[in-house]
Parts: structure tokens; C-alpha cells; sequence
């Protein structure tokens, strides 16, 4: 499966959770590319540098919806085992 399909598919999911996902220009970007979840105004936000590569938007989408409970939504296996990878991650200690 290409990035560019995985992100399709992130951000399918998000949208199903009610987590919207916007593509800013920002000015300085992050270790894993520009951008991360955030909360605005009450609403939860995937906010993403445009100029990330498919790759880093799989990378910062999924880490986000990591966070959040996805078990309802019809996820291909390998975008739900990524997901799994990412809560694993987030969940060892350091």
C-alpha cells in the first residue's frame, strides 16, 4: 500500500472520529515534519504542513488517531497495525 493511500485512508478515519485535518504553510517544522493534533475552540485538529511528504503526513496522521479509541472504524489491517505500532510506542516507558 503507498503513503499516499495510507493518508487517504487517516484521513478518512479522522473525519469518522470528528477530527478535522487541515494543510497550513507553516514556518518552522517539527522532527517528524511540521504539524500534530491540537485542540481548537473545543474541536480536535490534524493540522499539517503542506509541504510534508506523504510519508511524514502517515507519520504525524498517525500518531494522532493513536491517541484515540479507532476500534469502531473499518481500518485495512496494515493501517490498523500501524496504528497498534504507534500506541505501543507512545505507551513504553522511557
Amino acid at each position: 500500500m503507498k503513503a499516499d493511500q495510507i493518508v487517504e485512508i487517516l484521513e478518512t478515519a479522522a473525519g469518522q472520529l470528528g477530527v478535522k485535518v487541515q494543510y497550513e504553510s507553516l514556518a518552522a517544522s517539527g522532527p517528524t515534519g511540521g504539524g500534530g493534533l491540537c485542540k481548537v475552540k473545543g474541536q480536535w485538529r490534524v493540522i499539517i504542513d503542506k509541504k510534508t511528504a506523504p510519508s511524514e503526513r502517515v507519520s504525524i496522521l498517525a500518531d494522532a488517531l493513536a491517541t484515540m479509541d479507532t476500534e469502531s472504524l473499518f481500518l485495512p489491517p496494515k493501517v490498523r497495525d500501524l496504528l497498534a505500532r504507534r500506541r505501543a510506542a507512545v505507551s513504553r516507558p522511557s
